[in-house]
């Protein structure tokens, strides 16, 4: 069953287009990489998507719904969540109340009634040791498993993932890509941009790319890297 499907969806700012006509589905469980250079569009599909920007053109359905004009918030109580590229938690804020914060407000229930499940999710991305210290002092690693935490908090059916592997070591890289295994494991549907092609692989089941704002391929990994069209535009190669 279908949990998302955009039909051609168009964005400008004045004469430059930043998504073209784009169309795609993602299956109910499905995980779906999202690749291409800078400028692409990749985050402001994303926009697109969770309402921050609304589209010029096209339509976007989520969960059998028509959302194209819904606002930000109405698309979060329906259960679509994001990370961001930069996590900026409540510095002041522990661990856990970052989460309890999250987890009310996205959806729309009081704090004393998300504790528990907040309290599972500090264990399920790694961060039931810190949950009472400050996000303020957490490591890179720490913030992008709290940016992880603080959208699943929100319960969500589809998990935008933006570039969550960026800046990591590679074992930090690893551990991460653990925990999205052990979070896609659990049923949650899964789009994710990402830079790291080893990491974004290796959880992913399609890959999407775009290239000024168009979609110039979509299908299994192996087949969209070693497409001619992917290699040159993407990775830069003169096939």
């Amino acid at each position: 069953m279908t949990i998302l499907a955009l039909k051609n969806v168009s964005k400008s700012y004045g004469a430059l287009k930043v998504t073209q006509d784009v169309s795609f589905t993602l299956e109910k469980g499905e995980a779906l990489g999202v690749i291409g250079p800078n400028g692409a569009g990749k985050s402001t599909l994303f926009n697109l998507i969770t309402g921050n920007v609304l589209v010029d053109a096209g339509q976007i359905e989520f969960d059998g719904r028509d959302v194209t004009r819904e606002n930000p918030m109405a698309r979060c109580l329906a259960g679509v969540g994001r990370t961001f590229q930069i996590p900026q938690p409540f510095d002041k804020l522990t661990v856990f109340e970052n989460l309890v914060v999250a987890g009310a407000f996205g959806s729309s229930a009081s704090e004393s009634d998300v504790t528990g499940r907040c309290a599972d999710i500090l264990e399920q991305t790694g961060l039931g040791p810190r949950a009472n210290d400050l996000a303020g002092g957490l490591s890179l690693l720490q913030r992008k498993r709290l940016e992880l935490a603080r959208a699943l908090a929100t319960q969500p059916k589809l998990l935008l993932l933006d570039e969550i592997a960026g800046g990591l070591t590679e074992g930090e890289c690893v551990q991460l890509v653990d925990t999205v295994k052990s979070v896609h494991a659990t049923g949650v549907s899964i789009v994710w941009i990402e830079h790291v092609l080893h990491a974004l692989t290796s959880v992913v089941t399609r890959l999407l790319v775009l290239d000024f704002g168009k979609v110039i391929g979509i299908g299994e990994p192996d087949e969209i890297m070693n497409s001619k069209a992917v290699r040159e535009i993407y990775l830069g190669i003169d096939v």
